[in-house]
């Protein structure tokens, strides 16, 4: 995972959660269907994917999808 494309990538295959580029700015509350079940899961992917330990503190004070990504690669 190198760019913000490819982390939506992610949600679109991984969680078949439809979401564009332009939703990645949005706030969590504004995308469709985001619930807390798409946190946990991103959170195992993202794990399983780069394996390294994410801390779902860091992930659950994230507001928007490119706040989770910043995240993910910060780690």
């Amino acid at each position: 995972m190198n760019t913000i494309d490819d982390f939506l990538a992610i949600l679109r295959d991984e969680l078949g959660l439809q979401v564009s580029t332009q939703q990645a700015a949005l706030n969590l509350d504004q995308v469709a269907a985001w619930d807390s079940v798409y946190l946990l899961s991103l959170l195992t992917i993202l794990e399983r994917r780069t394996g390294r330990s994410l801390q779902l503190a860091d992930m659950l004070e994230a507001a928007t999808l490119e706040d989770m990504y910043a995240v993910a690669v910060a780690a």
